[in-house]
């Protein structure tokens, strides 16, 4: 997980309790799975004995980090941002204590609290005369934006952000005995930045540890998925859907994912990693990568969801596993599924099966054809085979809504009541 780490830094953390901290990005009400490798960072670190500060950039989200971008991004405003801080600090009591009352619990913060304080002009002449343009220039982030073809140029507001997160740096250092901070590789010259304040200003030493940035086997970005970034939030990615993500990755990846995102020891990996080379096919690696961290951040019993969803898909299930579904995670499970809409009236009366397969939905040509499968044994209603004389009443609703017909093994049609 390190990329990047200042000389000394081990012997340092090697002495005593140290304090460490990363800045998390408000400009969303919920992380995503980019941000869990900075996440399981402050994890590990509090688990080896040290006190884990996460910072919420209120103010430094009111300006925009340039790194890794080519243009500027969308101011907040401070209500949005503390809504979004608190919904920061939920999600990362998944991950980190807070409230123990141990001492090296973790503790957030939110750079708005000192950074409002402050006027422009106590700024550029307590933290700015101490930094050098040359210095500022030559940062990567900063000579990316300023001299790359597909750019809008930088404006001041960017270019003042690495002294911003400098200046945090060194508040934290002084108010918190933070000595050390963490962050992706694209961050190292902010950090360094503020490891170059903590020397010049308060004749002190700071400390920097970067993590590499994730990237899978086929080159597509890392937590991104066909609708967009994998969220932390079950509101914006269900529970099965990330489940989903984890256990789809490619064996390559998934062997490298289970040492960064799972709490598992080295002897566990070891054994998991022994059994997955054993038997690929049976993808045990995934399922348990996908267990591991679904657990972590969505509790256990979503994760029996959603394997019991996952499981629906594959044939083994029952009627009652599928009405055992929240409705959002069944249409999850059934995403692109063609639908038709019935009257609640044709279910009181009960359905017909050659009415439900092809006059009122459509899912078949013809009732000829409707009735040849149902003579075939094809036809199964809530994955249950039915004959042409069942009728579909309102016992076989999902959430008293849908209705799953099922043609063989991978055809699908959802029968939804209004």
């Amino acid at each position: 997980m390190i990329h990047d780490v200042m000389p000394d830094t081990e012997e340092h953390l090697k002495e005593k309790m140290r304090s460490a901290y990363i800045g998390f990005d408000p400009t969303a009400d919920s992380l995503h799975i980019g941000n869990l490798v900075p996440i399981m960072l402050l994890a590990f670190f509090q688990r080896a004995g040290h006190k884990p500060i996460a910072l919420v950039g209120g103010a430094t989200g009111m300006i925009g980090d340039p790194s890794g971008k080519s243009t500027e991004r969308n101011l907040l405003d401070e209500k949005t941002l503390e809504h979004n801080q608190a919904c920061v600090r939920e999600q990362l009591s998944h991950f980190l204590d807070f409230n123990s009352g141990n001492s090296n619990e973790a503790v957030m913060v939110n750079n708005y609290s000192w950074m409002k304080k402050f006027s422009y002009l106590d700024f550029i002449r307590d933290v700015g005369k101490h930094m050098t343009i040359n210095y500022m220039m030559a940062k990567d982030s900063v000579k990316n934006r300023i001299s790359g073809e597909d750019t809008e140029g930088m404006s001041y507001t960017e270019f003042s952000y690495q002294l911003v997160q400098g200046y945090d740096f060194l508040h934290l250092y002084r108010e918190h005995h933070c000595t050390l901070q963490m962050g992706g590789s694209d961050q190292w010259g902010n950090i360094t930045t503020g490891t170059e304040l903590i020397r010049r200003i308060a004749g002190g030493k700071g400390f920097a540890l970067t993590c590499p940035l994730i990237t899978k086997k086929d080159g597509s970005k890392f937590g991104k998925s066909e609708g967009g970034n994998v969220w932390l939030d079950a509101g914006r990615t269900s529970p099965y859907k990330f489940y989903q993500y984890w256990l789809n990755s490619a064996d390559e990846d998934a062997e490298k994912y289970i040492k960064i995102f799972t709490f598992l020891d080295k002897d566990a990996i070891d054994l998991l990693l022994e059994e997955h080379h054993n038997a690929p096919h049976l993808r045990l690696l995934q399922k348990r990568l996908a267990q591991e961290v679904t657990e972590v951040v969505h509790g256990t019993q979503e994760v029996e969801k959603a394997i019991k969803a996952s499981d629906i898909l594959f044939g083994k299930s029952t009627s009652d596993d599928l009405k055992s579904l929240d409705e959002k995670t069944f249409l999850d499970v059934f995403e692109g599924v063609p639908q038709a809409e019935v009257p609640v009236s044709e279910i009181e009366k009960g359905l017909d099966m050659i009415g439900a397969l092809a006059e009122k939905t459509g899912f078949l040509k013809s009732n000829g054809e409707a009735r040849r499968a149902l003579n075939e044994n094809s036809i199964a209603v809530n994955k249950e085979k039915v004959s042409e004389n069942y009728r579909i009443s309102s016992a076989d609703l999902i959430n008293n809504q849908f209705v799953l017909l099922q043609r063989g093994r991978k055809n699908y049609f959802i029968i939804k009541i209004i």
